[in-house]
């Protein structure tokens, strides 16, 4: 067996350095006119049935928004009944037909099927289902007194992506349906104290790269890897290492640093449009996916940038990458108004998760 692999070593090496240079060109052409072509044919969501989870805020929120403006009959999922309901009407202000609400846990599993059932309840198809709850734990990994405070992280991110998933599967066959699961580009990037959000989108990329190849023929399967979105998270809300969510600006700028926050609006349009192609990738912003290739192939020096901007420093919010961020006064620059607010610094305490 040693030999095998051996010879089969050698063999596939040697194959993949003589064919990459004359394969690529002829994939990225047909890649291009595979583009134009779907560009031009791109779903009209009109009168299509849209159910988007974590809806309360941030990318949730402003993608019901754009389906709004587009025709689209929502599903709102979320557990602030309160926020779904502002949501909802600004969406049906902005064009929905009908905006409903669903209270609901993603990482509950009955709470799932029920989102489900009652959207293809209420609406008779369900045609977009949209993944987009999440949580973001911000602890270096020892820090944890008991790492099952943390587990919520994954329940959440991970699980409740595949517990809607498998619920809305059968409804979305029916339609030739679309899935947007919303990871981030967190997975491939080794952020300290993100080793639990990082770790749960990168189970989600994979956990929607091997269904695209099982069901890719009768669902589209898009999968969006933002970089720092305008959102809570990019407000300095995360969950510590008591497995309860806090505001702390200090700690995101000690983290975030010189990295610009793209304003959501942007960002979901760009989201939206590529979901409608029926492409399978999506990064907003679109030059992050060079970092993909820099970890790649350069791993060992993105592990040093990130340990030179958050892990040097005096304390956890007195960081090279804060410092960085203070000397050369970019925070107004690239960080939108609204995630740089003074009044947001200050609210340290518990906060609902979604």
């Amino acid at each position: 067996m040693d030999f095998i692999n051996s010879i089969l070593k050698v063999i596939i090496d040697r194959i993949s350095q003589t064919a990459f240079p004359f394969i690529y060109p002829i994939y990225f052409f047909f890649k291009f006119i595979s583009f134009i072509i779907r560009s031009i044919s791109a779903e009209d969501v009109a009168g299509k049935v849209v159910l988007i989870t974590g809806a309360s805020s941030g990318i949730g929120e402003h993608l019901a928004y754009e389906y709004a403006k587009r025709g689209a009959y929502l599903a709102l999922v979320a557990r602030r009944d309160h926020r779904l309901r502002d949501v909802a009407d600004v969406a049906e202000i902005l064009g929905s037909p009908y905006a409903l609400v669903i209270h609901a846990d993603v990482s509950n599993l009955d709470d799932c099927q029920r989102c489900v059932d009652t959207t293809v309840g209420h609406f008779g198809q369900l045609d977009h289902l949209v993944n987009n709850a999440g949580i973001t734990s911000i602890n270096l990994f020892e820090e944890y007194v008991d790492p099952r405070n943390i587990a919520s992280v994954m329940d959440t991110d991970f699980w409740g992506t595949v517990y809607c998933t498998y619920y809305a599967i059968p409804y979305l066959k029916q339609t030739r349906g679309k899935i947007i699961g919303i990871a981030s580009s967190a997975a491939w990037l080794p952020t300290p104290r993100l080793s639990f959000y990082s770790a749960s989108k990168a189970a989600v990329i994979s956990f929607y790269e091997t269904l695209r190849v099982e069901i890719g023929s009768e669902i589209g399967i898009t999968v969006v890897t933002p970089g720092l979105i305008e959102s809570e998270m990019t407000k300095g809300k995360f969950m510590f290492e008591d497995g309860k969510m806090y505001i702390d600006q200090e700690l995101r700028d000690a983290v975030m640093s010189v990295m610009p926050i793209e304003p959501v609006g942007g960002a979901v349009e760009a989201m939206l449009r590529a979901g409608c192609r029926g492409d399978e990738y999506v990064t907003e912003p679109p030059w992050l996916r060079m970092s993909f290739y820099w970890k790649m192939f350069l791993p060992e020096v993105v592990e040093w940038l990130n340990y030179l901007f958050i892990m040097t420093g005096s304390s956890p919010t007195d960081t090279f990458g804060k410092w960085l961020l203070e000397l050369t006064g970019l925070k107004p620059l690239i960080y939108p108004p609204s995630v740089r607010s003074p009044e947001l610094g200050i609210q340290i305490g518990v906060y609902p998760n979604i």
